[in-house]
């Protein structure tokens, strides 16, 4: 490759990678696979080292990737927080050592699982957790203490003996179980699920709400200690024991060995046996175990030398397509799943694969009885990914003109990629609707799980959600393994929902692109049902986080036929219809405040929400449009931007002030 070339396509990976940089760490929601994006890294490192001149301080080459979000406040790291270099070879891991022993190092090794989630630091003075923050850009990262706190794994106070001050670095991840009930949760809200444990991970501990980190089944495995004061240690494993009975869940099946062969053999040992692992792995790590020598062999600008990351190749496997297999979710879509021979897939027997939508069908060109290739995408989720080869004389798989649940035809609606049935009474999106408005953030309906709303759809004794009000003791008895306790059980739990508070039917009501906190938004802002239903599409999108799509969503849900009646018949049969909650005052409305250092009496999360109930809105950033600056003791960078800006800064009691409400007791 000439210069001219190389450097033109330099700039084409930079920009590649720069872009998936965004989406993996800012979004959890990368569209390339890891090991697509590690192969463009590597092609961009082969270009700059055969062309040092093309090299650029900003190139993702040169600095670790992630970088801290606005909305939380920023922690400065006392110790760097590196990112591992990576190997895909055997042969670049006896480089690594030979590169050790070139050092006058006799290394022992100590293999870990590379655990596929969000590095995090945790801080303990005098054995209490006073801070969690995510890695950052190594120097830099976020302050999530709260969310951390919801973790059960983490320890909040440490055991007799523990050292005045200690940092730890662990790694956040979603467990396969967790994962799984998340997305069919997201997928019955009619959301778009995360595509893999580690961003449902990622975006799980970024929430601004720690009650939705408690919710989401996080857990930690800490791989590192960063600091102590008032311990010493020779080795990382002594460092490990340590932690481990200090109450910290370690790193799993780490182990410390001789050589780099033996080192070799534990990482193909781990290879083998990831498919059967309850979490996520990318791979395994090699560290040198000797702590004085990890201080001699140092770090480069991005890389410890002391350790390297093994990464696993993504597993492949050929099979052939027998069928396309079509379900219709709660608002209509027609999803296709592909049917195929089973294949073992890590760890586990897989015969079927969404195939998402129709654009992914004619893009893969598939065809009835083709050789196709299957993976699972981070080692959960089946994917077709290509055709080896088509079947002879056979046609291109076509999506059905008509809906296999009821019959209607089916219609592509304005920009969207899915085919959608638009019968309201079709019974597949009955059931769907049944299972949603029964669900946990909806009417929290305990005991009407999917069998139980299959066998009352399937009997027709629930045709609306309204039915689920008229099941009577005798109609529960006739389905499968009720008896009266449970009949009872469930009658008293569908009674009881009928007091939820408006939001809960609304996001219940399973209007789309309307979740569980646009519900609540707009259930507080109307009050009622009926005034939410009456509002145009002006007013609802004129509500700050509700859009000009959810406000045509909502009025197009309250215009359809039968509609109306469905709401009469809730209502009727006892169904609150109103909010119950305190109303937003407007004494800060149309005005966006800052929280920054620590008050003397709130904590940040306490001041935004006393500015979000008189109606401001609460950022993490600083920018023109900010109203106030409501600084504390060690406001930091937020202040002397807020100056740099003109913006006018406040305390506690001036908030107080403005809000009209008198300040704190001391």
């Amino acid at each position: 490759m000439k210069l001219e070339q190389a450097k033109k396509r330099a700039e084409e990976l930079r920009v590649i990678i720069e872009r998936n940089n965004r989406l993996y760490y800012m979004e959890n929601a990368p569209e390339l696979e890891d090991f697509e994006y590690d192969a463009l890294t590597r092609e961009l490192k082969a270009i700059e080292a055969e062309y040092p001149q093309l090299i650029t301080p900003s190139s993702p080459t040169q600095h670790v990737n992630e970088a801290a979000s606005s909305k939380f406040s920023k922690v400065n790291h006392a110790v760097k927080m590196e990112s591992l270099q990576d190997a895909f070879s055997y042969e670049e891991l006896r480089e690594f050592d030979a590169r050790v022993r070139e050092a006058n190092i006799l290394p022992a090794y100590v293999v870990e699982e590379k655990i596929d989630g969000l590095s995090v630091s945790l801080e303990y003075e005098n054995g209490r957790l006073v801070r969690g923050s995510t890695r950052g850009d190594g120097l830099v990262g976020e302050d999530v203490t709260e969310n951390l706190a919801t973790i059960r794994d983490i320890p909040k106070t440490l055991p007799e003996g523990a050292p005045e001050f200690l940092e730890v670095r662990g790694e956040v991840y979603m467990p396969h179980e967790a994962f799984l009930a998340l997305k069919e949760e997201q997928e019955l809200q009619d959301k778009a699920p995360f595509k893999n444990p580690r961003n449902a991970a990622a975006g799980s501990l970024r929430q601004k709400d720690a009650k939705i980190t408690a919710a989401r089944g996080l857990s930690i495995f800490v791989f590192n200690l960063q600091q102590v004061r008032g311990r010493s240690f020779a080795r990382h494993s002594e460092t490990l024991d340590f932690l481990r009975q200090m109450g910290f869940p370690v790193s799993p099946r780490y182990r410390v060995f001789s050589s780099i062969e033996e080192a070799i053999r534990e990482i193909e040992a781990i290879g083998q046996m990831r498919g059967q692992l309850a979490y996520d792995i990318d791979g395994a790590v090699i560290k040198v175990d000797d702590l004085a020598a990890r201080e001699s062999l140092g770090s480069t600008n991005k890389f410890p030398r002391w350790a390297i990351a093994f990464k696993y190749p993504p597993e492949v496997k050929e099979t052939v397509l027998r069928a396309v297999e079509v379900s219709v979710g709660r608002t209509g879509v027609l999803t296709p799943t592909a049917v195929f021979d089973p294949v073992f897939l890590a760890g586990t027997s897989v015969s079927r694969a969404s195939l998402h939508n129709e654009d992914i069908i004619r893009s893969l060109d598939l065809r009835i009885g083709d050789t196709i290739q299957v993976r699972k995408a981070g080692d959960i989720i089946p994917e077709v990914i290509g055709v080896a080869r088509h079947a002879l004389d056979a046609d291109p798989y076509r999506m059905p003109d008509v809906c296999p649940s009821c019959g209607a035809p089916v219609v592509h609606l304005q920009e969207e990629a899915a085919l959608r049935c638009v019968n309201p009474e079709c019974p597949a999106q009955s059931l769907r609707n049944l299972i949603h408005f029964a669900s946990r953030n909806a009417m929290a309906i305990d005991g009407l799980g999917e069998a139980v709303a299959v066998q009352l759809t399937d009997r027709g004794l629930v045709r609306t959600v309204a039915d689920l009000y008229t099941l009577s003791m005798d109609q529960l008895l006739t389905l499968d393994k009720f008896k009266e306790k449970s009949a009872q059980n469930l009658l008293n739990a569908i009674q009881g929902s009928k007091g939820n508070n408006l939001d809960k039917l609304v996001f219940g009501l399973g209007i789309r692109n309307i979740g569980d906190k646009a519900a609540a938004q707009l259930a507080e802002h109307f009050g009622t049902m009926q005034a939410l239903a009456r509002a145009t599409e002006e007013e609802i999108a004129a509500i700050d986080g509700i859009g000009a799509i959810m406000a045509q969503s909502v009025t197009e849900f309250f215009a359809k036929e039968g509609t109306q009646d469905l709401l009469q018949r809730l209502s009727a049969l006892g169904v609150n219809m109103d909010w119950h909650g305190e109303k937003k005052g407007t004494a800060l409305a149309g005005m966006t405040l800052v929280v920054t250092g620590t008050l003397p009496h709130l904590s940040r999360q306490e001041a935004e929400a006393l500015i979000v109930r008189n109606g401001g809105k609460a950022s993490g950033s600083v920018s023109k449009k900010t109203a106030y600056l409501v600084a504390g003791e060690a406001a930091g960078s937020k202040l002397t931007k807020a100056q740099s800006l003109g913006v006018p800064v406040i305390d506690e009691a001036e908030l107080y002030h403005l809000v009209g409400q008198e300040p704190a007791e001391s």
